[in-house]
């Protein structure tokens, strides 16, 4: 068949075969470009490891460090003719990269919060790798099932305390447009950090370490995100806010626990980026549009690969030493927020309207970053051409029963 993007919102609901496998070969040429990593880590869990930052992590840890990776990801298959989504294809690329590099690939595609996938993987680990000497957490789901309660909980996207009004993007439509956003409730506040929050990264690491398979020196990470203040009521100071508060505070419980064999863990600050989370975020579109502008004008543009590539060669391996800000947060989003970075968005962001969008910002950017996602825009792809939607994982490992 041949399939082009369907865009529906923030989603496109059609993914390429062969262009998600492009993008992959960009990323890895990335890492490649910078040579190995000094003692970067041999055997990771990456849990969210399909896309956006969870996925560079995986291609950067195996094509920078040689490691041997499992990725544990919630994505659809093709059927009935129709695409996988984006996340099945790029595992798909990634570990037949892996494999011809005669790297350990294996993945497992289900729910990563139920107790059903880590018995999986600490059978799995047991098994095939003996320990892990990294994990990172780097999930992002609407929803959780509560293993305890059965609950399930929703996150929402909300300001606490009070209305937010700003202007946003519509991508779809390419019009700035004003946005209010009522406050959350207490509910949904309590909802969104059990979906968002660390409770879920701290099961995995008790499994983990129940099961004898954390490595001696291990180190664990999640990601944050800060951004300037004119995304704070929306993000830092709401609901996903809150999240990431319990996120880091659960870091400093998982710290403890690594500190006992010399290990590490903490949560990054990473950059804003181009990605199906980040897309769903009331003003990010319009700011990151900004943003992408400014920095790609001072020389200082990164996607995910970038960022999480010059974390791991400058502060976690290469004889690197982690930055920490006063609240135990590592920092990789240094040059986005650059005094003169920020100065230039904030001085740009009253003047953008529906008419400037394309003289102010650099939406042409973020659309072909967001095509990317899904393998479209992608050069020597002919993507007029017939191609097979229906692909295999080759290491799709079964997950365990009830």
């Amino acid at each position: 068949m041949i399939i082009q993007p369907k865009v529906r919102g923030f989603v496109c609901i059609t993914a390429h075969p062969e262009g998600c496998a492009a993008h992959i070969d960009e990323q890895i040429a990335h890492v490649r470009a910078g040579g190995p990593i000094k003692d970067g880590p041999k055997k990771v869990l990456v849990i969210g490891a399909s896309t956006g930052y969870g996925l560079a992590t995986r291609i950067a840890t195996a094509f920078g460090a040689g490691a041997a990776t499992l990725g544990v990801f919630f994505e659809r298959p093709s059927s009935n003719g129709k695409p996988a989504s984006a996340g099945w294809y790029n595992t798909v690329a990634f570990e037949k990269k892996a494999h011809a590099e005669g790297l350990y690939a294996k993945s497992l595609n289900g729910d990563a919060f139920s107790p059903e996938m880590k018995e999986s993987v600490v059978d799995l680990i047991r098994r095939d790798l003996g320990q892990v000497d990294l994990v990172v957490y780097s999930l992002a789901s609407p929803r959780r099932t509560d293993p305890a309660t059965g609950e399930v909980h929703k996150s929402v996207l909300k300001p606490i305390g009070a209305p937010y009004k700003s202007k946003n993007l519509d991508t779809d439509k390419k019009r700035v447009l004003p946005v209010e956003i009522g406050p959350a409730e207490e509910a949904e506040i309590a909802s969104t950090v059990k979906v968002m929050g660390g409770e879920d990264w701290l099961l995995w690491m008790e499994a983990l370490e129940g099961a004898g398979l954390l490595a001696e020196g291990c180190s664990s990470m999640a990601y944050d995100y800060i951004g300037p203040e004119l995304t704070w009521p929306v993000y830092t100071n709401g609901t996903i806010g809150a999240a990431k508060k319990h996120l880091r505070e659960t870091a400093a419980k998982i710290d403890a626990m690594l500190k006992v064999r010399r290990g590490r863990a903490f949560v990054s600050v990473n950059k804003a980026v181009v990605t199906q989370a980040s897309s769903a975020i009331p003003v990010v579109p319009l700011y990151i549009s900004l943003l992408f502008k400014v920095m790609k004008e001072k020389g200082l543009h990164e996607d995910c690969i970038q960022q999480i590539d010059r974390l791991l060669r400058t502060q976690m391996y290469n004889d690197g030493a982690l930055n920490f800000d006063d609240l135990g947060r590592v920092r990789i989003d240094d040059w986005e927020m650059r005094e003169d970075v920020q100065a230039a968005v904030a001085a740009i962001w009253p003047e953008v309207e529906t008419g400037n969008i394309d003289e102010l910002t650099d939406f042409a950017g973020y659309q072909e970053n967001f095509l990317k996602l899904f393998g479209f825009g992608l050069p020597n792809v002919n993507y007029d051409r017939e191609t097979e939607p229906e692909v295999d994982i080759p290491s799709l490992a079964e997950i365990s029963s009830a």
